[in-house]
Order: C-alpha cells, then sequence, then structure tokens
C-alpha cells in the first residue's frame, strides 16, 4: 500500500539555538490554539499553536527538558539551554503535542487551527480562532 502524500509528509524543527531537532512524519493531529494560563506563562504570550504528531524523532545533540505541568497528567517540553518551548505529552492523548512555531516551515494547510482551547481566558484584542474541526454528529 502506498502512503498518501499527508502520510508521507515529513517535516522538521526545533529550538532556536539549535541543540534540539526534531523531525516529525505524518499529517498534523487536531492543530489548534490554548488560551489556558499555563501556556500563556509558558509561552510568555497570549496564545500558543499546538498540533499533535504520531511520530516524532528527536535528532539534535539533545531532547527536550520535561516540565510536568499537571503532576502525572501533562509535561511540556523545552530546551534548557535557549529556553524555546518545543513539545507537550498529555497522559490523554496519544499524540506528541508539537509546539507549531518550533516547525521550520508552519505553512502547511493541515496546520491551520482546527478550534481554540481555553477560549474564556483569550485576551480580548485578538480575533477568535473559528471551530472548524469535523463533527461526528449529523
Amino acid at each position: 500500500m502506498n502512503a498518501t502524500p499527508a502520510e508521507a509528509q515529513e517535516r522538521t524543527g526545533g529550538c532556536l539555538c539549535g541543540r534540539i531537532r526534531f523531525t516529525v512524519i505524518g499529517p498534523a493531529i487536531y492543530p489548534h490554539t490554548c488560551h489556558c494560563r499555563h501556556c500563556q506563562k509558558l509561552g510568555g504570550a497570549p496564545v500558543m499553536w499546538w498540533a499533535g504528531f504520531e511520530r516524532v524523532t528527536w535528532t539534535g545533540e539533545s531532547e527536550p527538558t520535561w516540565f510536568e505541568t499537571f503532576p502525572g497528567e501533562a509535561k511540556r517540553g523545552f530546551c534548557p539551554t535557549c529556553g524555546a518551548r518545543i513539545a507537550a505529552i498529555d497522559s490523554d492523548i496519544p499524540e506528541l503535542g508539537i509546539n507549531v512555531t518550533a516547525l521550520d516551515d508552519t505553512s502547511g494547510a493541515d496546520l491551520v487551527p482546527v478550534n481554540a482551547s481555553f477560549r474564556d481566558n483569550a485576551v480580548h484584542w485578538l480575533p477568535p480562532v473559528p471551530d472548524t474541526q469535523p463533527t461526528t454528529a449529523s
């Protein structure tokens, strides 16, 4: 069976200083923005942009250092040298979350956010991301 272009797609990314590099393979899963207080504080911004990937390979001289944001439930990975926020592990999500801005190329159509998490915490001066995620309701 031949892989479709989205399944075969390979992307690279890394941190600001270049010590952490990674490759993701396949389409982005549930690209979204997040306005939770943890993302705001970790990112130093009003919003972070995430997408999940089933296959992530660390290829640089270092891997992320993990900080447990919610003990036993969620970890966020960052570069201990430059501080760049790279990844997320959530216990209830099988994919590894990648901070989309850590990718070398963020132009993929499958990276466009389909929803925003914690909308009630969003700053009022940014336009909201429309909820365009597919639904199973008929």
